[in-house]
């Protein structure tokens, strides 16, 4: 990279590590919307009230130094009007239908839309093509939208078939949930340091161009030494029930792209597919995808180990929360009266059996013995019978 290139990454990543430092254990949510921001790709975040959603984006909005950043929560009843602007009535005058948009979502850097899935079919179309072509058209008038990124939020995901369209636009999806509770005094202390303000004026910021120079960076990077896996695992995740459509399969190389810019590399590598998790249409699928990339990543990781191969991987692609060993316990159990179900779809045994996979890759992790030794032999138990139920087949 230039010195120019890369002073603006690191202005971005002291941005995204102050907003960490503010935001105690939200990091997953805040690398994902850096990986969003370079990538120029939307993010929808999936979290019950008060788990921080609105404040992380405000203040990464508030990050971004001249550009001019839209904020919206969206009702039933919300017109084009309040997101687009209205006509201007001295052009209207004149028989010229022209929108002021001075202010609106069409001149904005950064663009926040609260309560994403209660959107109207006044609005639905301009917001689709706003959201995946950057593209603001009402009447015979067209503009292009400068927005760096889109950012979606709400308690829960869409249940209308039409709204399903618009969960699609966004590519990346990240559940945003309350801290653990051995983290509540870091998020008290932090909190409190908030609401005083004496932080605002540690701030570090990042210009519009900036970001665009990352985002030109990004398009630049070499996937080849990805492709072969990144294309097996598009094929494994169709087979799983994992809907990743063309469009969005071409998409995704856009978020491992800039996971390698975001590590200061021109190349991607393997643990640059760890971005492959935040694809989920539902929650039922975080598992099974965590379950399928990690195994990837950490096949690679052991193999630079026994090479002596060292890469900048990032910081995501290593983390693996340790498990809980009766949660896990009791999902194995679950498992397993889901299986003895004989009305069971093949599509839903599939999901059993990554379901599985993924909870044996995660009894590896478990630090007590005993424990681990109990949960692998019910693992093994349910495999017996799985083996046992292809054989009648």
């Amino acid at each position: 990279m230039q010195t120019t290139q890369t002073n603006a990454l690191e202005k971005l990543n002291s941005v995204l590590s102050f907003i960490k430092n503010s935001f105690v254990g939200k990091d997953e949510v805040i690398d994902l919307l850096g990986i969003a921001l370079i990538a120029r790709e939307n993010a929808f975040l999936l979290g019950a009230p008060g788990t921080a959603k609105s404040a992380i984006i405000r203040m990464l909005s508030s990050s971004v130094k001249d550009g001019q950043n839209f904020e919206y929560l969206l009702t039933r009843f919300t017109e084009p009007n309040e997101l687009f602007g209205a006509f201007d009535i001295r052009k209207l005058k004149e028989g010229e239908l022209i929108t002021n948009t001075t202010g609106m979502l069409p001149e904005a850097s950064v663009v926040f839309l609260d309560e994403i899935f209660n959107a109207n079919s006044a609005i639905l179309n301009s917001l689709l093509m706003a959201l995946n072509e950057r593209i603001f058209r009402r009447g015979q008038e067209t503009k292009k939208l400068p927005a760096l990124m889109f950012v979606g939020a709400s308690n829960q995901l869409p249940e209308d078939e039409a709204l399903g369209a618009l969960l699609d636009r966004f590519l990346v999806r990240v559940k945003c949930e309350n801290v653990n509770p051995n983290s509540l005094e870091a998020v008290l202390m932090a909190g409190r340091k908030l609401e005083k303000g004496s932080s605002n004026n540690e701030q570090p910021i990042i210009l519009p161009k900036e970001i665009t120079e990352l985002q030109n960076i990004s398009k630049q990077v070499d996937l080849s030494e990805v492709l072969k896996t990144y294309l097996d695992l598009i094929h494994s995740l169709r087979n799983t029930g994992v809907k990743v459509s063309d469009r969005r399969a071409v998409k995704i190389q856009n978020l491992v792209a800039a996971s390698a810019v975001m590590c200061g590399r021109e190349k991607a590598i393997l643990s640059d597919l760890w971005v492959l998790k935040y694809i989920w249409d539902n929650e039922e699928q975080v598992e099974i995808l965590q379950g399928i990339i990690d195994a990837v990543i950490e096949k690679d990781l052991d193999r630079q180990n026994e090479t002596g191969q060292s890469f900048e991987n990032h910081p995501q692609a290593l983390s693996d929360k340790t498990p809980n060993a009766e949660e896990l316990i009791k999902e194995i159990l679950n498992l397993q009266k889901e299986w003895e179900n004989e009305n069971q779809t093949y599509e839903k045994k599939n999901l059993i059996k990554d379901k599985l996979r993924y909870l044996q890759n995660r009894s590896n992790w478990i630090k007590n013995t005993q424990h681990k030794t109990h949960i692998q032999e019910e693992i093994e138990k349910l495999w017996q019978k799985i083996l046992v139920a292809h054989s009648l087949e």
